[in-house]
């Protein structure tokens, strides 16, 4: 399990949008490399939100009768 929030990635987002590479947030402050350095952070995050947050796939087989046979 992370320790990422949403309140996180939001700050993340916000500095990447505003062209920033400092982010703050929570009382903490981070400074990334490069914008590309940020959006990799942006990315890494949203996938493992993404991952503990998505219901797992359901496989089924749906049949059905006319009735008549």
């Amino acid at each position: 399990m992370t320790d990422w929030t949403e309140t996180e990635l939001s700050a993340l987002r916000r500095a990447y949008a505003s062209g920033t590479t400092r982010v703050s947030y929570d009382g903490k402050s981070v400074d990334y490399g490069s914008a590309e350095d940020l959006l990799a952070r942006i990315r890494t995050i949203e996938r493992a939100i993404a991952g503990t947050t998505r219901p797992l796939p359901v496989a089924g087989l749906a049949g059905f009768s006319r009735g008549d046979q």
